[in-house]
């Protein structure tokens, strides 16, 4: 089980990002959430085996794409603190 922080920056706030992270997030064995920052990026914290994280990092940048100008990404070990995927507000 792995932790994974991902930044996705462009014009990602007011375009359906959090929803379609949730969405996509809801279809695999994942936890976290979902966030928009002040900075104007989306922050996605995602707790699962890494092959799930992937599975969603990948759909969620294919499909919100048009919207996405840079990426970063880290990974840590998994906390345990999350027992499902949210919004965060």
């Amino acid at each position: 089980m792995g932790r994974r922080t991902i930044h996705f920056a462009g014009r990602v706030q007011g375009v359906g990002f959090r929803y379609t992270a949730r969405n996509i997030a809801l279809q695999y064995d994942v936890r976290g959430y979902v966030r928009n920052l002040p900075d104007g990026r989306v922050e996605l914290v995602l707790e699962g085996s890494e092959p799930q994280i992937d599975r969603v990092v990948e759909e969620l940048r294919r499909k919100m794409s048009c919207f996405v100008r840079g990426v970063t990404m880290q990974n840590a070990p998994a906390t345990g603190e999350f027992d499902q995927f949210s919004i965060r507000h």
